[in-house]
């Protein structure tokens, strides 16, 4: 239940950067966008796998929390924090021009 969420959160994000891309510089800096969050979730995925696969078992701490439920929500909380700064800091530098 836990990665059908975090998917789907993935999902409304890749739709509303595409959006905002496309409305603000056109169709080939929306998909641009989208390609840069399926690069930066699947790498983000893979070194969340692997730490998590050093300190916590296959089962981790249950049904609804096992390590690819842990290893989402942690990608997720990392992903949430990077494009926080980076788009206050595009924002701030698109304002200044």
């Amino acid at each position: 239940m836990i990665p059908l969420f975090v998917f789907y959160l993935l999902t409304i994000a890749a739709v509303y950067a595409f959006v905002q891309q496309y409305q603000e510089e056109g169709l080939g800096a929306g998909v641009l966008a989208v390609g840069f969050m399926i690069l930066i979730f699947s790498i983000g995925w893979s070194i969340c796998t692997f730490l998590l696969k050093l300190v916590i078992g296959p089962k981790g701490f249950g049904f609804l929390l096992d390590r690819d439920a842990l290893t989402l929500l942690l990608l997720t909380m990392l992903e949430s924090g990077f494009y926080y700064f980076f788009l206050k800091s595009y924002s701030t530098t698109k304002a200044q021009h």
